[in-house]
């Protein structure tokens, strides 16, 4: 039996297990592969989780992304640059670190891009937004990291006219909004948007947030997380299975 999951806290809104075993039941293999959810506060159990008979792989979620580093054997080019990793493959007793929410990212992301969405705020620095910042980085977009803490980004209060007509795409990479707590969005001035911007939310539950919602109503181009989650989760299984 081949045990793959997911770690991460809270794990009530991830879908990996639900998608994986749909996958698994579609290619008649439920019977020697099972995913299963590790749902774990802190890093100090993930011995815990490595002790599972037969485990893997798994992918890595909220707020593990960023903290799983030390605990890993070899990290992918990628994964080193970054400093986040969301997947990690088991072999021979050894922890092998690779991202793979760049791939789902620019997947998803690039289709709606436009001559005038050059510029990008990210908002939130956490382990997603470092994918999102690598992306960027790899499309030549500049951008700029925005968040509640002031140490080296800008905060919503700074976000001046004139910075939201340069900045065409914004990524949301916080957790505000995402079900339960559907009523909650990043604090940007949405009344400067317009219909050359592009909102990016990675949540993808609900499918249409409020952040995307108060875009939509300004005429941006809008995108939620799921394709990025679909994207990310085969690049996971064709590491596991490499």
């Amino acid at each position: 039996m081949a045990v793959f999951g997911i770690i991460g806290f809270p794990l009530g809104h991830s879908f990996s297990k639900k998608y994986f075993e749909e996958k698994f039941q579609k290619l008649g293999i439920e019977g020697s592969n099972s995913f299963q959810n590790f749902s774990i506060e802190s890093l100090d159990d993930l011995p815990q989780v490595l002790s599972t008979q037969d485990l893997q792989g798994f992918c890595i979620t909220i707020p593990h992304k960023k903290n799983i580093i030390p605990f890993l054997s070899e990290v992918s080019p990628e994964v080193q640059e970054m400093g986040a990793c969301n997947c990690v493959r088991i072999k021979d007793g050894k922890l092998f670190g690779y991202n793979t929410d760049i791939v789902g990212f620019e997947k998803s992301f690039a289709q709606k891009l436009t001559p005038e969405r050059n510029k990008a705020l990210i908002l939130g620095t956490g382990g997603a937004s470092a994918a999102v910042a690598f992306v960027l980085r790899k499309l030549n977009i500049p951008h700029q990291f925005v968040s509640r803490n002031t140490a080296d980004t800008w905060t919503y209060e700074q976000l001046t006219p004139e910075i939201m007509d340069e900045y065409k795409i914004i990524v949301n990479c916080t957790p505000l909004g995402m079900s339960p707590n559907i009523d909650d969005a990043p604090s940007i001035p949405y009344q400067y948007i317009t219909s050359q911007h592009y909102l990016y939310d990675l949540i993808y539950n609900p499918a249409e947030t409020k952040f995307l919602a108060l875009g939509k109503e300004k005429g941006a181009a809008t995108e939620n997380g799921l394709q990025m989650l679909i994207l990310q989760a085969e690049e996971n299984w064709r590491i596991w299975n490499s």
